[in-house]
């Protein structure tokens, strides 16, 4: 190793370890390869890096998803009820964020692990890493320790490899947890501005009270379900009231249109006949006082119009492809 390259390693390293850095450099084994000694250099580097303080920081992850879980809440009691769409965003972007801090875990492990063996090379084998190695938080600056394979043995190279494949990976899940809540802030923020409209549509279509003797239904929803079913009947069933429901459903309020039996896809005629039955409801919703439809994994709610996909629930009735769900005021 040249002059100027020790005095640029060296620079890093403070008293003790130093000496013990020294003292390395004249043993009988060598002087420390380059590629090594510049990937540690990079690692001594960074210690300079700190992240920002709590107070100036810009709220992580975790704290966006709980921010917009309050301003969602509000919005709930604002508009009448879950809205199905707002809760499903907001569960996948805290999945997201989830798989982020569990490979953020990992990766930190990771990157102590790299320092320590790095600091081991600089002083001898046997040495003990006394200097404090700090990696930066950013996962780009950690991409020069790959020169460490070429000179630790095959199991240090392995947890190294290991790192690099944890630093792809958070890149990975970061950008799609980003991407997750940039869609909750985006319909967050739409539901937002109808706030006037939708209290209109509240005030037009109050909340009914379940009917003793009727199935437990209301009065909207038996209107819609009979018309539904003299228009484009007959169903193979329709599903309504299930007690317990913590949804629509528990209280009278939904009914669901089978176009198969549950669990099983519908024939192309069926669904087609399932794609006239949705779209019916929608082109009536303001007329029979119609809240949202759910059918085939997208959901056309009138407190946001349009129809949005959702994410999927891992089956063909949890997805709504063998039912439209109709949900009342």
């Amino acid at each position: 190793m040249d002059t100027e390259r020790r005095r640029t390693v060296g620079a890093g390293l403070t008293g003790h370890s130093r000496k013990r850095y020294r003292r390395g450099m004249h043993r009988g084994n060598g002087p420390v390869p380059a590629g090594l000694a510049l990937a540690t250099a990079l690692l001594v580097g960074a210690s300079a890096v700190r992240p920002a303080s709590a107070s100036t920081a810009a709220p992580g992850p975790s704290a966006k998803v709980e921010q917009l879980t309050t301003k969602m809440k509000e919005l709930e009691q604002d508009y009448g009820g879950r809205l199905e769409k707002l809760r499903d965003t907001r569960s996948q972007a805290a999945d997201a964020v989830k798989k982020l801090r569990g490979l953020r875990s990992e990766l930190s492990e990771g990157r102590a692990l790299i320092s320590r063996l790095a600091a081991s090379r600089y002083m001898g084998a046997s040495a003990d890493p006394t200097m404090e190695l700090v990696v930066s938080d950013e996962p780009g600056d950690l991409l020069a320790t790959a020169a460490l394979a070429t000179h630790l043995s095959a199991n240090q190279a392995a947890r190294v490899r290991r790192t690099q494949t944890l630093v792809d990976r958070q890149r990975e899940v970061g950008r799609d947890a980003e991407a997750k809540i940039t869609e909750l802030e985006r319909e967050v923020a739409e539901l937002a501005k109808e706030r006037a409209r939708v209290k209109a549509l509240l005030k037009k279509y109050k909340p009914q009270s379940p009917l003793v003797g009727s199935g437990g239904m209301t009065a909207r929803m038996i209107k819609v379900r009979n018309e539904i079913e003299a228009e484009l009947g007959p169903f193979v069933t329709i599903g309504c009231t299930r007690p317990g429901d913590p949804q629509d459903h528990g209280s009278g309020r939904a009914c669901d249109f089978m176009e198969s039996s549950a669990g099983q896809m519908p024939s192309a005629e069926r669904q087609a006949h399932g794609d006239r039955v949705a779209a019916y409801a929608v082109e009536n919703a303001d007329r029979l006082g119609i809240k949202y439809v759910i059918w085939r994994q997208r959901i056309y709610d009138v407190r946001s119009p349009g129809w949005r996909t959702m994410s999927d629930r891992g089956s063909v009735t949890q997805n709504h492809m063998d039912h439209n769900h109709i949900s009342v005021f």
